[in-house]
């Protein structure tokens, strides 16, 4: 399974065929993927897209950021007694934090596909740590009956482990993003490129000097070196003496100077798709306004984050919660201060959940991360409440 979605990401048909190191099909199984424009595309030069480095930074440190908890379905109460808990919680192993192993897993599968992490055990069988795994290191296969399993490659030699032993979260399809959009990420980067070109020796020419007569190739060389020296740097703007009949024009900016451009904001935009991220959050902020901005910022939760949140909290309750467990407890990320827009907005909504009875006094100051108190378990409308009547 895992050799036909290769080929299939990367364009090698179904059939079978042999492959050799100087084919093209071959790049895509070194994570460099050749594209239209002769750029073959992988994780190490698509981060150099500053609009992926922002895309792959933004969903994997929000991922990581947002607190994760295990939850008893019934009293739905944080459960911070299970072993489970501390390692999605607070620390995945004694260097590692529960934030940062989430933020390192779900890069890996934003810039290759599949992000990994080993679950060590007790000898009864408790989770006691994750550690990050070389998705290069891992093949994912399955059994005749569908079950999954992976080879995980070591020092000592290859290793099989059960899928309840590899805490596993992969891309849409199992397919990186930068693999899905490589045409437009290697077109931002001839962008760069020809830019870059074009400044390198100072930038296109600002204007021109036309003679009255022919001059070689000499006299040209040292018209050129005395000008530069004159007028540029921080000799910009002073003024020019010219000789012999000269003049200067000035060149303006041309047509397609102006859609070179916008096409570079359009492969902003291309990337954003690619990410499913608003560009707006790319800093891309042609087309923002305040209201659009704050209605991508929902979006971004809804359309970015939540698909990547429910598949997180599947591979933590796969691999740290028994089956007999699964239908006792369940795992949750707690997304309030995403959703939060301001402190009216939040006020306000808190004031009608209490007025309602949909919340207690407690709940709402933890929703606010205060301590709880002794009298703050009631649902009763603390707005049309009386106290005893003399």
């Amino acid at each position: 399974m895992a050799l036909s979605k290769i080929k299939s990401a990367f364009g090698i048909k179904a059939e079978q065929k042999a492959v050799t190191l100087t084919d093209p099909e071959a790049f895509g199984l070194f994570g460099a993927v050749p594209t239209a424009s002769g750029i073959s595309i992988g994780p190490g030069n698509a981060l150099r897209v500053p609009a992926v480095a922002c895309a792959v930074s933004l969903i994997s440190e929000t991922i990581g950021a947002l607190p994760a908890k295990v939850y008893e379905r019934d009293e739905k109460a944080a459960q911070t007694e299970h072993p489970a808990y501390r390692l999605i919680h607070d620390e995945a192993n004694p260097w590692t934090s529960a934030e940062a192993l989430r933020e390192a897993l779900t890069a890996d599968a934003l810039l290759t596909g599949n992000g990994y992490a080993l679950v060590t055990r007790s000898r009864q069988g408790q989770p006691l740590e994750l550690h990050r795994l070389d998705p290069a290191k891992v093949q994912a296969d399955q059994e005749p009956d569908g079950e999954p399993f992976y080879r995980v490659a070591y020092d000592q030699g290859q290793r099989r482990h059960a899928f309840q032993d590899i805490l596993h979260v992969q891309a849409f399809g199992g397919i990186a993003p930068i693999t899905l959009g490589r045409e437009a990420i290697a077109l931002a980067l001839s962008f760069e490129g020809h830019i870059g070109g074009v400044f390198a020796n100072g930038g296109r020419p600002s204007g021109v000097i036309m003679a009255e007569k022919s001059i070689d190739a000499e006299a040209k060389k040292k018209l050129a070196a005395s000008w530069f020296t004159s007028h540029g740097g921080k000799n910009a703007g002073a003024t020019a003496l010219l000789d012999e009949g000269m003049r200067y024009q000035q060149l303006s900016m041309t047509l397609a100077d102006t859609q070179f451009a916008e096409n570079r904001l359009e492969q902003i935009r291309e990337i954003a798709r690619v990410f499913r991220v608003p560009p707006t959050m790319l800093f891309e902020l042609s087309r923002g306004t305040w209201s659009n901005t704050e209605e991508m910022a929902r979006q971004f939760y809804s359309i970015t984050l939540k698909p990547w949140l429910t598949s997180w909290a599947w591979a933590y309750a796969r691999c740290l919660l028994t089956p007999a467990e699964r239908s006792t407890f369940y795992v949750e990320f707690v997304t309030d201060d995403l959703l939060t827009t301001d402190t009216a907005a939040r006020a306000a909504s808190y004031g009608q959940y209490r007025s309602m009875g949909a919340m207690t006094a407690n709940e709402v100051r933890a929703g606010l991360n205060l301590p709880p108190r002794a009298d703050g378990d009631d649902l009763q409308n603390p707005y049309t409440s009386t106290g005893p009547t003399e």
